[in-house]
């Protein structure tokens, strides 16, 4: 778990191609996506230029209500994201918060121990999904 919670993995494709991968593995395990926020597209809409960034909001009730049982609090962590951005380099990356880090958060102990590994087993499947060759 990184210091800051937060999971980073480059990838072997570019922007589109990333986030296309992505959100084709949340549908392929019908997992719901909520939202999806084009900052870039934000940023242009007012003058400004953002490098290609788009978050993907996503998540299943069944996952992560017993998270929220346990704290009501880590609804503000949920449900799940996954950030794909462009660093300055032209580099893709995939980022998104460590289920582990966030049960840390919230106090949530070992009560929520398998929900989280699976939490945690999914996303870096659906990010190794999305990033690798």
């Amino acid at each position: 778990m990184a210091d800051d919670g937060l999971i980073t993995v480059p990838s072997a494709h570019d922007f589109e191609k990333t986030l296309g991968r992505l959100l084709a593995a949340l549908a392929e395990k019908s997992i719901t996506v909520f939202a999806r926020v084009d900052h870039a597209a934000g940023a242009k809409d007012v003058g400004l230029r953002l490098r290609p960034t788009t978050l993907v909001v996503f998540g299943n009730p069944v996952a992560g209500t017993p998270l929220m049982e346990a704290s009501q609090f880590a609804g503000i962590d949920l449900p799940l994201k996954a950030l794909v951005w462009e660093d300055a380099g032209g580099t893709v990356r995939l980022t998104y918060n460590d289920p582990h880090w966030i049960a840390a958060r919230h106090h949530l102990g070992d009560a929520v121990s398998k929900p989280v590994a699976a939490m945690s087993a999914l996303l870096a499947a659906l990010a190794q999904r999305a990033t690798s060759a």
